[in-house]
């Protein structure tokens, strides 16, 4: 493993095995955090039925790909609170690299604001304090109750499954919703890695087949017989 803020996207920067993010039925982790206008921000003090926490940076295809998906569950679901919890930058490149210090994180964040993300940006410390505790994945999700109790995750965000999750909860079901890794777009790994710079598709395409295998295969089968405990709606953990 190299340091947090890698400057070059290496497949061993991540646990591609396994998930070390809060277990279902558990209390997620809480983190005092500033949003994109300096405002500090109790992560669990949400106002909404529940919170959908998603991890993400500008330079991540697969966030990239998904925040179609997710703006279409914010107006779906205007009494849950949905947030991004921006973390190091998946794929740095010359245009967009890693970053040295806080400011450039929350600048990074701005900047995807200023992109039309319209779900509340949560700008993580330069060390990546909450993204560890969140499994340190680039792209997970979670959905958490108002009692701070997690009731679903992915290691990888797959909106379908996510809304899938999501009605389960509101119709006072466990959300137990299989999220399939699904690859993103390839001309949207192209623009984010254009948008990146110099140096982050060739970073990508170097750990290409490794991410291929763990993630749309080996994942994916054990997903398929994986069984999670059924967490109720109004789960007090």
């Amino acid at each position: 493993m190299t340091e947090y803020n890698y400057a070059e996207f290496s497949t061993g920067d991540y646990n591609l095995t396994t998930f070390h993010g809060p277990q279902l039925g558990t209390k997620a982790p809480n983190f005092t955090l500033q949003d994109v206008g300096g405002e500090e921000v109790d992560l669990l003090g949400f106002d909404g039925q529940f919170l959908v926490l998603e991890i993400g940076s500008i330079t991540c295809p697969l966030f990239q790909g998904r925040r179609g998906g997710m703006t279409d569950l914010v107006k779906k679901y205007p009494n849950i609170d949905f947030a991004v919890l921006y973390v190091r930058e998946a794929h740095p490149g010359k245009s967009i690299g890693a970053h040295d210090n806080f400011d450039q994180k929350k600048a990074c964040a701005t900047r995807l604001a200023a992109d039309g993300e319209g779900r509340r940006i949560l700008v993580d410390d330069f060390e990546g304090t909450a993204h560890s505790a969140y499994g340190s994945y680039p792209n997970a999700v979670f959905i958490i109750n108002k009692n701070g109790c997690v009731l679903f995750r992915a290691d990888w965000n797959n909106p379908g499954a996510t809304a899938k999750a999501l009605k389960n909860l509101l119709n006072g079901k466990p959300a137990n919703v299989k999220s399939y890794f699904k690859p993103a777009r390839p001309d949207i790994v192209v623009k984010t890695m254009k948008d990146s710079g110099k140096g982050s598709l060739a970073d990508f395409l170097k750990g290409l087949p490794i991410l291929i295998w763990k993630n749309l295969i080996r994942r994916n089968f054990l997903l398929l017989f994986n069984r999670e405990p059924k967490v109720m709606p109004n789960a007090d953990c």
